[in-house]
């Protein structure tokens, strides 16, 4: 990776993702693009100034002042972080308060949406996530999308930079049969980071108490073995689309702050 984009909105969660940013460059020898977005009333010269200065504030704080790149548009902010994210980026950092945070509208509810429309795979952080500077393992849930190469190749990208064990989780249903294409993507997962060499971990995790949905069961066990991420497909399989939009939404805003690599 040669360039990480980092997108903020002048808030202390986005502060946060600098520094994530900031500790992932380290690792992945990349440097760092700050995108910001203006607003309508950022934009004429005072408030644009304003804004920059800001945003020097911020990189000074996450002591990043020799690795970072400003970057100011004007536009729609889903539309030009998306746009942004195709510029040669090889991975999109972005802080998110939650479904009830701060500016809902821009990195809250819309968090899901944005990682959707990036055309890189994303990494995101709460303000209370912690910079795991070893990330020793990152948890991949068994997913039956017809297609999940591109979250398979970012998963490696971070396990081979950090040396990181992958478990690849699947929840155990009593008395369900997992699906031929669930089965078929948890083989190539196994056998994928078999032949880069990385660290794997076959988590069959039966399922203790009642749980519809996966993301209560998928968080509990990142929380038990101490994980620094948890990937996700960011778009829904059809298998369980009916359900899957509003648990990938407590994934990416869960209670222990647990980064989301989702792609």
């Amino acid at each position: 990776m040669k360039d990480l984009l980092c997108t903020t909105d002048l808030t202390p969660a986005s502060e946060t993702a600098l520094v994530h940013a900031l500790a992932l460059g380290d690792r992945l020898g990349a440097r760092v693009t700050l995108l910001h977005v203006l607003a309508k009333a950022e934009r004429d010269d005072e408030r644009r100034g304003m804004v920059r200065e800001t945003m020097a504030q911020q990189i000074e704080k996450a002591g990043g002042n020799d690795r970072v790149r400003i970057l100011l548009t004007e536009g729609d902010f889903m539309e030009d972080i998306a746009t942004e994210s195709a510029s040669g980026h090889g991975l999109m950092v972005v802080g998110t308060h939650g479904p009830h945070g701060l500016r809902q509208s821009l990195f809250g509810a819309d968090i899901l949406k944005l990682v959707r429309r990036a055309n890189t795979p994303s990494f995101v952080v709460q303000e209370a996530s912690q910079v795991d500077v070893g990330l020793a393992r990152i948890v991949l849930p068994v997913a039956s999308h017809a297609t999940i190469g591109r979250l398979l190749d970012a998963v490696c990208e971070l396990a081979r930079g950090y040396a990181s064990e992958v478990h690849v989780y699947q929840l155990m249903r009593p008395g369900e049969q997992p699906s031929d294409e669930l089965l078929r993507n948890k083989l190539t997962m196994l056998e994928r980071l078999d032949q880069e060499g990385i660290r794997c971990v076959e988590a069959n995790v039966p399922q203790s108490g009642f749980s519809v949905g996966f993301s209560g069961p998928t968080i509990a066990y990142a929380k038990v073995i101490g994980a620094g991420a948890i990937a996700i497909m960011a778009h829904a399989s059809e298998e369980y689309r009916y359900i899957a939009d509003a648990e990938k939404e407590r994934i990416l805003a869960n209670e222990a702050h647990i980064p989301v690599l989702c792609a």
